[in-house]
């Protein structure tokens, strides 16, 4: 195998094989393992579906599986169930179905005219008071600490290469890349 491959672990199969769908079509599905991690490498290096590494398996069967799997809501189901099990990445990435409406920013940004913007639209701002202020505005320094967390991620998502270039068109399939690398980063 060569180094450029990127290969799944038993254990890391295991912890979202039981997430996966059982069948495929009627016919018994090509080994997971391969498959999977070739679905990995396309997101991550930014190649295009054939020029997947003939080592995962036949590009179109790649192809086929990630849009399948991603108009039947496989990868965000895998997604979801892992970020509920909790661990570290549950506090890294944002769920906008529980999300508070919050505007972070940093000091910069701190002027009354973004502040009764953001009260208009509903949304608390949580920006640290520009030090010049004779009058700092309070605000949640938990949810301030807590930005860099959210910036660290959506670093790491940008290495993956379709997720940063936006290739997919469409936004089903785009959606299942952005859900599928967050999955490998924070679980796998």
């Amino acid at each position: 195998m060569s180094q450029h491959h990127c290969w799944l672990s038993e254990a890391q199969l295991a912890r979202r094989q039981p997430l996966l769908p059982n069948k495929s079509r009627g016919v018994p599905r090509v080994d997971d393992q391969r498959v999977i991690s070739g679905i990995i490498h396309v997101p991550k290096t930014g190649c295009r579906w054939r020029d997947a590494p003939p080592a995962y398996w036949p590009h179109k069967t790649l192809y086929n599986r990630f849009v399948r799997w991603a108009a039947k809501g496989v990868w965000e189901d895998v997604f979801r169930a892992l970020s509920r099990a909790g661990g570290p990445a549950a506090d890294l990435l944002l769920d906008s179905t529980h999300a508070k409406a919050h505007r972070c920013a940093d000091a910069a940004y701190d002027s009354d005219g973004l502040r009764r913007f953001l009260a208009r639209c509903t949304t608390e701002p949580v920006i640290k008071p520009n030090p010049t202020r004779k009058r700092p505005a309070p605000y949640d320094r938990a949810a301030f600490r807590a930005r860099n967390a959210i910036a660290r991620m959506f670093l790491q998502l940008k290495d993956w290469r379709r997720v940063a270039t936006r290739y997919d068109k469409l936004e089903e399939t785009y959606s299942a890349t952005v859900q599928l690398a967050a999955t490998v980063l924070c679980w796998l």
